[in-house]
């Protein structure tokens, strides 16, 4: 019999023929055992002498992945390592697991060698490791996103977007600013941890609850809000609950584009293009950002066959002077008009550029030439703009 030198492990699991078989299992080996069957007794139990977790990731009251971000959040149980058991083959679930802090992966069903081969190692790499999994800057970093969410401390701003001829409001862009003092003030840097952390969708829903409650208030149905819709958005299974969100403001679902950025990589094509396809089908609009960056925002505009494109700001700065990028604006513009597409220039910071997208016929922009975000949207003021 294998000697684990009397190593405890938590067996968190609602399903109590399994817990026991698991711990049947376990004690042949030589370890120690603890059971819980719901996330709150996890967390309850869960303490220094615990040297290692086995989470499934269903769980009665929480999801497992909720209590391994809370025990990786608590510098008493961080250092704990956790293998995430599930049912579940998705590969979102294993990488937001990993990103969440979880040191493996496990899927049901599974054979008893493979368990203690994964247990093995993971201890020995703990035990060889003063530092344990993450270090103090990652510690911070993490409990700060937690405090952020925890909070909803995240400030909503909206920059306006103008039609060209004749120059009127279209709509707005709303952008998510979080509510921090550490480097997480700059909004990239913020999304980038809240994608690596598997805490993206929570930092995005706060923003676009708080922009939706000001767009219900303010716009006088004219006006249209642009969402950024991340590819990880679309591909978690949590997506198809956001039109709930939409109808519980009373917000017209023909007034909202989301607008399709690439802060991530598209993992499951056919399932993301499929899913924006069934949004456009109960009336909400598709715009693809930064058209022009890269050949993975053309295909993206053959698979969704937007109704806005928006100009990637690198080819609008500067192309006044710049006629290489001036003919592939002349290029999208063109397709635009013969697809019945609106093409949006973003990034217009000053006059020279401004006059030659209109020569150059693109419909509307956004930038700080025409307006900066704002915190506050004064209807009135922004209707119109004279040059």
């Amino acid at each position: 019999m294998p000697n684990n030198n009397g190593k405890t492990v938590l067996i968190v699991d609602d399903e109590p023929a399994l817990a026991q078989l698991l711990s049947i299992l376990l004690g042949s080996h030589g370890y120690s055992t603890k059971v819980a069957s719901t996330g709150r007794q996890a967390l309850e139990v869960t303490q220094p002498g615990i040297d290692l977790i086995l989470l499934d990731m269903m769980l009665p009251d929480f999801e497992g992945l909720k209590v391994c971000q809370q025990l990786k959040s608590n510098s008493e149980t961080r250092d704990i390592p956790i293998i995430m058991i599930s049912g579940k083959q998705s590969k979102n679930d294993r990488i937001e697991s990993l990103y969440l802090g979880a040191d493996d992966y496990l899927t049901k069903p599974f054979e008893p060698e493979e368990l203690f081969a994964r247990m093995d190692v993971i201890l020995r790499r703990h035990h060889n490791s003063s530092q344990g999994v993450y270090n103090p800057q990652q510690q911070d970093i993490i409990c700060e996103l937690r405090r952020i969410i925890d909070e909803k401390a995240v400030n909503v701003c909206f920059q306006p977007i103008y039609f060209f001829k004749p120059m009127r409001l279209m709509g707005f862009e709303m952008l998510s600013r979080p509510q921090t003092s550490t480097m997480m003030v700059n909004p990239e840097i913020f999304f980038k941890f809240a994608l690596k952390y598997g805490v993206y969708y929570d930092v995005e829903m706060i923003g676009w609850n708080k922009a939706l409650k000001t767009a219900c208030e303010v716009f006088d149905g004219r006006q249209k809000l642009f969402l950024n819709c991340d590819p990880y958005l679309v591909e978690s299974d949590k997506f198809k609950n956001i039109k709930d969100m939409f109808s519980g403001y009373g917000m017209p679902s023909n007034e909202v584009f989301l607008e399709v950025t690439e802060r991530s990589a598209v993992i499951a094509y056919d399932a993301f293009f499929e899913r924006l396809r069934d949004f456009r089908d109960d009336g909400f609009k598709i715009a693809v950002d930064d058209v022009g960056a890269g050949y993975s925002s053309l295909e993206a505009i053959v698979q969704i066959k937007p109704e806005v494109i928006k100009l990637e700001r690198q080819i609008i700065s500067g192309m006044s002077a710049d006629p290489f990028k001036r003919s592939i604006i002349k290029l999208i513009v063109s397709f635009c008009r013969e697809n019945s597409i609106v093409c949006v220039a973003e990034g217009i910071e000053n006059r020279q550029d401004f006059d030659v997208l209109l020569e150059l016929g693109v419909d509307a922009g956004q930038g700080y030439y025409l307006s900066r975000p704002v915190d506050h949207i004064d209807l009135s003021a922004m209707q119109e703009l004279h040059f």
